[in-house]
């Protein structure tokens, strides 16, 4: 895949932007003189953070109203853009709860929704776009969760799962029409979403920690980055379990 090579002021839409990490990304690309478009469901607590960063860095910054789970509207929410971007991240996503969602058919719909289905409903339509360019980069957050299915969250990792694969696939299409797609693994992250998990500190990344590997990555060309790196190692033998012993675990 060769290198991208974007100008200042190159333009970065992200999708889900009102979330700890989608912040922090937005903040690290303002800060490197790139003009950024906020795109989330609720546009209002999104004002703040566009007028921050237009005042701070210097940047343009705009709001957009973008519903991952509203797809029949993806084609007229990018149509729409004044500017399309360079660099596109997709950032949104909902862990929901694994126990109501085995029983409570809405609660996994909404999973599979939201991790999936909504992901590859608006990347398509970017990836057509950037195809046609022949130029543009990708960026999909997924999950350790989706490397291995486990009792804890099978239904999300199951989702996260496709969108991994998905991702890998657009990659392939995408390098013959010098299109980069970045696969993001953050492993745990501190943010609202995971508050009320007890998460081990030396294995959770700080948003800014996520923010900076994707900038990293993407300058770099790559097509695949764990944000701390020994979770390719944990996840390496966490797949390797054989399924007769894997099964009788809880985890």
């Amino acid at each position: 895949m060769r290198q991208q090579h974007y100008t200042r002021m190159s333009t970065v839409l992200i999708l889900g932007a009102g979330s700890d990490i989608a912040v922090a990304i937005a903040r690290k690309y303002a800060q490197e003189k790139y003009n950024i478009q906020l795109a989330a469901r609720k546009t209002e607590p999104l004002v703040p953070l566009q007028q921050d960063l237009q005042i701070r860095y210097g940047i343009t910054a705009s709001v957009f109203a973008f519903d991952a789970l509203d797809t029949a509207s993806h084609e007229a929410f990018y149509a729409a853009l004044p500017e399309k971007p360079a660099i596109t991240i997709c950032v949104f996503g909902y862990l929901g709860v694994q126990e109501k969602a085995q029983s409570n058919w809405a609660e996994a719909s909404r999973i599979i929704a939201t991790n999936y289905t909504g992901a590859v409903s608006i990347l398509n339509i970017v990836a057509n776009d950037y195809a046609a360019r022949k130029a543009g980069t990708i960026v999909g957050i997924s999950s350790v969760a989706g490397e291995r299915g486990r009792q804890s969250n099978y239904i999300y990792g199951s989702a996260k799962a496709g969108f991994t694969a998905y991702l890998q696939g657009l990659r392939n299409r995408g390098f013959h029409s010098g299109v980069q797609v970045l696969s993001v693994q953050p492993g745990f992250v501190y943010t609202r979403m995971t508050e009320n998990l007890p998460l081990p500190p030396l294995l959770t990344a700080q948003p800014e920690q996520v923010a900076n590997a994707i900038f990293k990555a993407v300058k770099a060309g790559k097509n695949v980055i764990y944000v701390k790196w020994f979770w390719r190692y944990i996840m390496l033998l966490i797949k390797n379990v054989p399924e007769g012993i894997f099964k009788k675990l809880k985890m």
